[in-house]
């Protein structure tokens, strides 16, 4: 049957997409936002990004017990909203706790970096590949605006902080705050564990009936208790690792140089004065990386993952390369290379787990992919901060360009077809039917 997908995604469609761009949203807000701009007021930036990727490590630690159990799971949609309750009220202390009390607050800042990221990159990921199985590269490119917006916005808050004698820190925070909770309500209000459960269709594929949707996810929830690609055999298969270390390495490099915007940008505060310095530039990041955010999305789900990561990593290296040069022009062009990944890359673990492994596998996957990812990402505001302060900004972005170097071979590496022989593989040993559901992948 041919299938008849709405220009839109449907309005419960439109609702998920806005509950994960808010998750998006609230991630930047309170854990990269303290790191760039309020370190200083609570034991410095060293410190502050330690913290940062010790309490990511700890989520990467939960994710990968949970890999085991998440195919049992009765409700993702519930656990989505109890880590968001978490996260909302953790970050409430991030806004709350005043410099006076630096201990309580670095707890609470670690607390809130391990459960937003189990929030918004984790149960809500898995939500979104539940939903737009085949379209979940354009729903995650629209999703991730939400990252350049949330550092447009930085840089008007960052000004607004401290404007006044005393830094106004729950006045900056507040807008982020009441967004957040919007958006958990529009998760709580009008979203399911699938679309079936509210009389809406996958991918919003209007050719499929409702008798045939409820079918097919009832038989998904009974596959998915007895997927073969458990932790082992996932860590195992070299295919994995070839796509999953790229991603790492491309979120890894793109959030150590957003964290550290402020010290960077700062390097060359008169020269970019004219258009407006800080606040101008990362208006300027913002506006490109909204639109190549978009862009890779839609060409992931057109072309393929594989090869959109492809154009990713070409453009690391020359992010990397060109801002090794200490030059205010040549800055400009690093960061500009950076946005066409810098909101695309967060599309890559939803994407790549839907687009290689079959529906029932995904969750699975996902589950093991995703933490690994984030690990890779937690370390690059500390190794940032580390070659910054230690070397100078051109020395992180020569860095930058070596591991796109090596992103780009590993890659190319990865062949779907490939990771369909030991999809085969795994189920002929399971006793499970052998088909071609994965032969079209690109």
């Amino acid at each position: 049957m041919q299938q008849k997908k709405s220009i839109n995604f449907g309005f419960r469609g439109w609702m998920l997409i806005l509950y994960q761009a808010i998750a998006f949203l609230t991630f930047v807000a309170f854990t990269n936002y303290p790191l760039n701009l309020l370190a200083d007021m609570y034991g410095g930036p060293e410190l502050i990004s330690t913290l940062y990727t010790t309490a990511t490590i700890g989520g990467i630690v939960i994710q990968l017990i949970m890999a085991n159990y998440i195919g049992k799971l009765k409700s993702i949609k519930k656990m989505s909203i109890l880590l968001g309750v978490i996260s909302l009220v953790l970050a409430a202390g991030v806004m709350l706790i005043p410099p006076f009390m630096p201990v309580l607050w670095q707890i609470v800042y670690f607390l809130e970096v391990l459960f937003v990221v189990l929030w918004c990159t984790f149960s809500i990921g898995i939500l979104v590949g539940q939903w737009f199985p085949r379209r979940k590269g354009t729903i995650m490119g629209i999703a991730t605006l939400s990252f350049p917006i949330a550092n447009a916005l930085l840089g008007v808050f960052a000004a607004n902080v401290f404007k006044t004698g005393a830094p106004d820190v729950v006045g900056a925070f507040l807008p982020f705050m009441i967004l957040a909770i919007v958006g958990l309500l529009i998760g709580l209000v009008f979203i399911k564990d699938y679309p079936e459960q509210v009389g809406a269709y996958r991918d919003n594929d209007k050719s499929i009936t409702p008798e045939m949707g409820k079918a097919m996810m009832e038989q998904e929830i009974i596959n998915k208790k007895t997927s073969v690609w458990t932790v082992g055999k996932t860590l195992r298969s070299p295919e994995y690792w070839f796509i999953a270390l790229p991603i790492g390495l491309l979120l890894m490099t793109s959030v150590g140089i957003m964290t550290q915007t402020v010290t960077i940008i700062g390097t060359f505060a008169e020269q970019l004065a004219p258009i407006g310095g800080f606040q101008g530039v990362m208006i300027f990041i913002a506006i490109l990386t909204c639109f190549c955010s978009w862009l890779i999305g839609v060409l992931d789900t057109k072309f393929g993952t594989r090869k959109v990561i492809v154009v990713a990593v070409i453009a690391m290296i020359l992010s990397g390369f060109i801002g090794s040069v200490y030059n205010v022009g040549c800055l400009l062009v690093a960061l500009a290379c950076l946005c066409v990944f810098l909101g695309a890359a967060s599309n890559f673990p939803v994407s790549a787990s839907a687009q290689y492994w079959r529906r029932e596998d995904f969750p699975n996957v996902f589950t093991i992919l995703n933490p690994i990812v984030n690990i890779i990402q937690a370390i690059g505001p500390m190794i940032v901060a580390m070659l910054l302060f230690s070397k100078g900004y051109t020395f992180a972005f020569t860095a930058i360009g070596i591991l796109g170097v090596i992103s780009l071979i590993l890659i190319l590496l990865f062949k779907p077809i490939a990771l369909k022989a030991r999809d085969d593989k795994y189920r002929e040993a399971a006793g499970k039917a052998l088909d071609d559901e994965l032969a079209s992948r690109k």
